[in-house]
């Protein structure tokens, strides 16, 4: 099977349920981002020793990648039974939060991204999070939306930048606070 179709060759992408949208649609937008964050969590992932939080962020592709194919659906057409997205996902972000919150310094300030490669890494995902959560929720705005895809992306982007603290703390990278002028 060949990768390329030529069928997008005039700007316009196939989705499930047979939709064809031009590739500029807030839909391709909306899990495009997705895809993007996902690959940046395949970096972040490489670059880490803890075999634990490499397959938690494992578990979380595996939800982005649900995700992706929840908005890669025509909402009226598709016929596909997709994989969902649930509550327990979202339990589940919220409870390692507080784990790593639980041993870090209490926030004070904020804070300017960097530090290491893989605190950097980190902050690079929450912004392209924050991204995909926007465009969801834009696309919401014209049509039908699981309410726990935004939900999840909201508490992913706060996961990433505990974790960015996480990492800072685990290894050894300074915390810079955000110095307001005047």
């Amino acid at each position: 099977m060949k990768i390329y179709t030529k069928k997008g060759d005039d700007g316009s992408t196939g989705i499930l349920g047979g939709t064809r949208l031009p590739k500029h649609h807030l839909r391709i937008e909306s899990y495009g981002t997705i895809d993007e964050l996902n690959s940046f969590i395949g970096s972040l992932r490489d670059g880490l020793t803890n075999e634990t939080l490499k397959q938690e962020l494992i578990k979380i592709q595996e939800e982005l990648f649900t995700i992706g194919s929840q908005l890669a659906a025509d909402p009226v057409k598709n016929k596909m039974v997709l994989p969902m997205i649930s509550s327990d996902d979202i339990v589940y972000l919220e409870k390692r939060m507080d784990q790593m919150d639980s041993n870090l310094p209490e926030m004070r300030f904020f804070v300017l991204p960097g530090g290491h490669p893989s605190v950097s890494a980190a902050h690079i995902c929450r912004c392209i999070c924050r991204r995909a959560e926007r465009h969801c929720v834009a696309l919401k705005e014209h049509e039908m939306v699981n309410e726990l895809i935004l939900q999840y992306l909201n508490r992913l982007s706060d996961y990433f930048f505990t974790l960015s603290r996480q990492l800072t703390m685990e290894l050894g990278a300074e915390e810079i606070p955000w110095k307001p002028r005047g």
